[in-house]
């Protein structure tokens, strides 16, 4: 199983517009982050967590030529925004694209691209969707197991996904024990860790490693990063535990 980071950003990407701070202005490619997405590459399978407004772009870089399925976490524009570009992938592959969500995300989804499931809308070049919710059971694309952990952002449920010894947690600041459970002996874990300071509904960078210490994974990444967290180089040099590390766009990983 190939992961590849295609963005390790938050909502508003890394160069921030109109910041002209030093990390915004690096030179470091490490420091250059779309919106949060990874692609899983499986048994011959492409599977993408998150669609956000940098799909296009993250699909192009990655020379991706298929996807079967699309793990939606939840329904925030910065991972979402990119949905109406899945109509290249409906021109190509000449079917829907299969999403799995939670009933949140879809209710946010049929709201916000109302267009695209309006039954009276014949335009055959709006995006096709398959819509497919799952709960916090196991459920399997073919023959992948994908485990949900649920998980809050602030007050909004969110999913995180385990697929096999990778788990991939987003857009949290809360992990309830049962849910870390499953969790436990992955041996790779990512977790958001937004900035050093306090937020309403993302992990800090301290709360991150905590938590990574608590889980003993014998590897975490952190992502889903703000410009406040400061530049890559001297957070991964001076202030990360052992075998935690900072995730980088184009990073890939291989279990």
């Amino acid at each position: 199983m190939k992961i590849t980071f295609l963005g390790t950003g938050t909502s508003t990407g890394v160069p921030m517009i109109a910041c002209n701070c030093e990390v915004c202005t690096s030179a470091d490619y490490r420091d250059k982050r779309l919106r949060s997405s990874v692609l899983i590459q499986h048994n011959n399978k492409n599977i993408v967590i998150d669609c956000g407004p940098d799909f296009r772009q993250q699909m192009l870089k990655a020379n991706v030529q298929s996807v079967e399925a699309i793990l939606m976490t939840h329904g925030h524009r910065d991972h979402t925004g990119g949905i109406d570009d899945i109509r290249a992938y409906n021109f190509a592959l000449k079917r829907d694209i299969d999403f799995y969500l939670n009933e949140s995300t879809e209710e946010i989804l049929l709201r916000h691209f109302d267009y695209a499931f309006d039954i009276h809308n014949k335009y055959p070049a709006k995006p096709r969707l398959k819509l497919n919710l799952i709960e916090d059971k196991p459920f399997k694309i073919d023959d992948i197991e994908i485990l949900p952990i649920k998980v809050l952002h602030g007050n909004m449920p969110v999913l995180g996904f385990r697929i096999n010894d990778f788990t991939y947690i987003t857009d949290a600041n809360y992990i309830p024990e049962e849910e870390k459970e499953k969790i436990k002996g992955s041996k790779v874990l990512v977790l958001n860790a937004l900035r050093w300071y306090g937020h309403p509904s993302h992990f800090t960078a301290q709360e991150a490693i905590a938590l990574a210490e608590e889980i003993n994974a014998p590897t975490t990444y952190f992502a889903h990063i703000s410009h406040h967290l400061g530049l890559h180089a001297d957070i991964e040099e001076n202030k990360l535990g052992n075998n935690m590390w900072l995730a980088y766009d184009g990073l890939q990983i291989e279990l």
